[in-house]
């Protein structure tokens, strides 16, 4: 469905992105992990054309991303940020439902739309006429999954959704949003620094370090198989989360 060959971008002197060859799993949750500043949310701002190309191309179902067409390729695509990004001069309602309102859908249509996926993340109906900062960050989060999920979009960017969460709210929002994907049967790319996180959710787990893609695969394949020393130092740096998931599945 979504392909990068040989995609770079630059910040000043440093590569964001290094010729970056990757292709996405059609209905599948691809997550993607490594450092702090390793180019893992820089290539969610591409597909989703917040980011200029320097090099090399991007395809969505074949077809190049570029100025002409992303537009239209946006409605098609879902976008979760982290802290939710919503705005908070807007109810919830008005949040979720402004880009249907843009496009000209009756009332009657948004507020089924709404109904379905507040359902869908369970948050109450009696919250769609709060403003953001008077729900829960577990809640404006559910919100945001809802707004990204409006259009019924093929493709869900997901950028660190859950790390501004505490423990317990993360445990519960990861485990409805993995029942969420199961459910919906999209494509998925998430951005996550969490290996245990990564491993929960992904068909294929995409390593970068330094605007490269070094490893992807499962985290089996990872550990058992790592390519360089650095993704098993990588995987060893985050035993204690990896400790916490192995509970959580038994």
């Amino acid at each position: 469905m979504l392909k990068l060959e040989k995609v770079s971008v630059h910040f000043g002197n440093e590569a964001a992105l290094s010729e970056i060859t990757l292709e996405f799993l059609s209905k599948k949750t691809t997550v993607l992990i490594g450092p702090s500043g390793c180019g893992k949310s820089t290539i969610l701002r591409l597909l989703a054309g917040l980011q200029q190309l320097e090099s090399g191309s991007i395809y969505f179902e074949e077809s190049p991303l570029s100025p002409d067409n992303i537009t239209a390729l946006r409605h098609r695509m879902g976008y979760v940020i982290q802290e939710g990004g919503l705005f908070p001069h807007l109810t919830v309602k008005d949040n979720v439902g402004l880009m249907p309102v843009y496009l000209d859908w009756p009332p009657e249509k948004v507020n089924e739309r709404l109904n379905e996926l507040a359902e869908l993340v369970h948050i109450s109906t009696n919250l769609l006429e709060r403003y953001p900062d008077e729900l829960s960050g577990g809640q404006r989060q559910r919100v945001s999954i809802m707004r990204a999920l409006m259009l019924n979009p093929d493709l869900l960017l997901l950028d660190e959704p859950l790390g501004a969460l505490d423990p317990m709210i993360r445990f519960e929002l990861q485990q409805d949003l993995k029942d969420i994907f199961d459910r919906l049967d999209k494509t998925v790319i998430m951005v996550t620094h969490d290996i245990a996180e990564a491993a929960y959710f992904a068909d294929q787990i995409v390593l970068l370090r330094s605007g490269k893609l070094i490893q992807q695969g499962t985290l089996t394949e990872l550990a058992s198989s790592p390519i360089e020393p650095f993704v098993t130092n990588f995987i060893h740096a985050q035993r204690e989360p990896l400790a916490n998931l192995e509970r959580m599945l038994s």
